[in-house]
């Protein structure tokens, strides 16, 4: 229950189905919104904010809590605002897919953080992930190396429960898996990992990872090479469904 919401409301004298015309969604939509604690779009929250008389973060206060590096935060205000995410990762799930365990073991290989940067820097993963579950999440797509199923990422248990979460979150309507086989020779995936975001106006942008900072992309030219790049890795890729048959056949030989 979002007691915050059910305040709001009795304080304007707003009602569910007058908060719902107001946004301009279904009143089942805000009903949600109270009764499950849903996290709306980031548009719908602010025309919601404003209609009763609240700051975002007095209703929602968890998309305001600002965990993440700063570095980072350009691209993720892009990827709340994106209505399609395409994703290529070639040594670890994407961090929207990650389960607590996976993203703790992933931060810590390295022995890059010191214990309290990774506790933020984890805190920061599982907040984003809220985007697939908000009111419009996007159309998320990604496509994975076969190996990132195959790497002991943190233990056995872990990487069984991962995987069994990545299967379970393909039961989704907006979540896509693709994976490329271990049988696929060279192809543009082992140039590095990537993401591109799509926006309601559409325009696209893309990010870069590496092992300091993520590099922003949005030159024409950079977008159409990374485009290509997506199309490549895409068509390498087994189909969705053969896709979730070989996570979860992976996911048992770690038990």
């Amino acid at each position: 229950m979002n007691d915050a919401l059910r305040v709001a409301l009795s304080d304007t004298g707003h009602t569910i189905e007058s908060l719902a015309e107001t946004v301009g969604v279904d009143p089942k939509t805000v009903g949600r919104w109270l009764t499950e604690d849903r996290i709306p779009h980031a548009r719908h929250r602010l025309t919601a904010a404003e209609a009763l008389r609240r700051d975002v973060s007095d209703i929602w206060p968890d998309t305001s809590r600002r965990r993440d590096p700063i570095w980072f935060r350009p691209w993720q205000e892009i990827e709340r605002e994106a209505v399609s995410l395409r994703s290529y990762q070639s040594m670890v799930l994407p961090g929207l897919l990650q389960t607590e365990a996976y993203a703790r073991a992933v931060l810590t290989g390295g022995g890059l953080f010191p214990r309290g940067d990774v506790e933020r820097h984890l805190a920061a993963r599982l907040a984003r992930q809220g985007i697939l579950r908000q009111d419009e999440p996007p159309q998320f797509t990604a496509v994975i190396d076969e190996a990132v199923l195959r790497r002991p990422v943190g233990g056995r248990a872990t990487m069984r429960e991962q995987l069994r979460a990545v299967a379970d979150a393909c039961a989704e309507p907006h979540v896509r898996v693709h994976v490329v086989p271990s049988s696929v020779g060279a192809y543009a995936g082992l140039n590095g990992p990537f993401v591109i975001a799509s926006s309601h106006d559409h325009r696209i942008a893309g990010y870069l990872d590496n092992q300091l900072q993520g590099q922003l992309v949005s030159d024409p030219a950079d977008i159409a090479a990374m485009m290509a790049a997506w199309e490549n890795v895409r068509g390498e890729a087994l189909s969705h469904w053969q896709s979730v048959d070989l996570i979860t056949e992976v996911a048992e030989t770690w038990s």
